[in-house]
């Protein structure tokens, strides 16, 4: 990547379009989407540690090269998707929210390779508790940056979780067998499966266990489901503090092709293709089924799930993608939406609730206005 001076005030913030991030089941870095809170910055990686200590009893700090070659490496493909995916359809299909006008595409399917969390937390001699820790909190921080609301960037997710084996939280070097690009997070950033993209700490440098959420902004202040009548800064004051973090990205699906207020044809026989992705919610994957109907729901047609990486293998936290050829008439005016369904047992709503930040909208997927010639 480009060095670029991204400032505070204008943070890297992009997606691509829906065609080309359906193109591939990995998907390439140059068209992945970012979400910045500030400026990128370009780390010397190896004079950079990161600080592992709170409540351990040997508080590390570890370069990079140790986290390289101290710890085995593991590997793990699963989606990165932003808390605001898909933002702009509850912006349009129920009423205004706060916050970036995020299309379909703030979502990224990739390989990560790196250590365990799980191995550097023991070898910090972090105490367990019933052998879960449970009540307790690993918080992340990234202060390399001056941030939008804070001095600093940072997140946190319940110990336990971190603590599983099943959960493959790991600190990632590598994406798509590369090192991390800068604006992924280079050299070092926090990939934790199942959980919404505002906790994958970037640039990562400290990791503390503590008894408490991470004290930062964007844990306390941003990234929550709020109540319904949190319908503005003011009247949602009072809701941040006893409303909870967001972690688990809830299961979703989108249309991809076609897209909205496409003009298309119909093939020989008189079909349209149509294609998608789908994500399973938070620890619930893989994603079992997808379904498609073009006639508001009133009859599903089984979407094809596209093999993966490695045809057989379950991909536990990665995206599916999915084709189906529909049968549809000429005209304008059209729609198609999608569900998915997962191992879990969640099933795909026509809508979610809405919430003043927007936040975890997962309502059907939609392609809308499609014009059939």
């Amino acid at each position: 990547m480009k060095q670029v001076d991204y400032s505070v005030s204008k943070p890297l913030n992009r997606e691509p379009s829906k065609k080309k991030l359906v193109a591939s089941f990995i998907t390439p870095s140059d068209i992945s989407y970012d979400r910045n809170h500030g400026p990128i910055p370009h780390i010397n990686a190896e004079s950079h540690t990161v600080r592992i200590d709170g409540q351990v009893s040997t508080p590390l700090s570890l370069s990079i090269h140790e986290l390289q070659t101290e710890s085995p490496q593991h590997e793990v493909i699963c989606a990165l998707e932003c808390a605001g995916n898909r933002r702009h359809t509850m912006r349009t299909m129920l009423k205004e929210v706060e916050g970036i006008d995020w299309g379909d595409c703030a979502v990224m399917n990739c390989k990560w390779r790196g250590p365990r969390l799980r191995d550097v937390l023991m070898r910090a001699g972090v105490e367990e508790e019933d052998e879960t820790g449970k009540g307790r909190h690993v918080a992340f921080g990234c202060y390399q940056v001056q941030c939008q609301d804070d001095d600093w960037f940072g997140g946190s997710i319940p110990l336990e979780r971190c603590l599983g084996v099943e959960g493959e939280v790991i600190l990632a070097l590598e994406m798509n067998d590369a090192p991390l690009t800068p604006n992924h997070g280079y050299p070092v950033r926090v990939v934790l499966p199942g959980v919404a993209g505002a906790r994958w700490v970037k640039w990562l440098d400290r990791i503390t266990v503590q008894d408490t959420e991470s004290s930062n902004w964007y844990q306390q202040h941003d990234y929550k489901i709020l109540p319904p009548d949190a319908v503005d800064a003011v009247s949602a004051e009072k809701y941040w503090a006893q409303t909870p973090a967001m972690y688990n990205t809830p299961i979703n699906s989108v249309v991809a092709v076609p897209e909205d207020d496409e003009t298309i044809w119909l093939y020989h026989r008189g079909t349209v293709e149509v294609k998608g992705y789908a994500v399973p919610g938070g620890m619930d994957g893989p994603v079992t089924q997808v379904q498609v109907s073009t006639d508001e729901g009133e009859t599903w047609v089984d979407a094809k799930i596209e093999p993966g990486f490695e045809s057989g293998k379950e991909m536990k936290w990665g995206w599916v993608l999915w084709k189906v050829e529909l049968c549809m008439s000429k005209g304008t005016a059209r729609e198609v939406i999608s569900r998915a369904f997962d191992a879990g047992g969640n099933v795909q709503q026509e809508h979610s609730v809405w919430n003043l930040r927007g936040v975890g909208y997962n309502g059907y997927g939609r392609a809308r206005n499609i014009t059939i010639l």
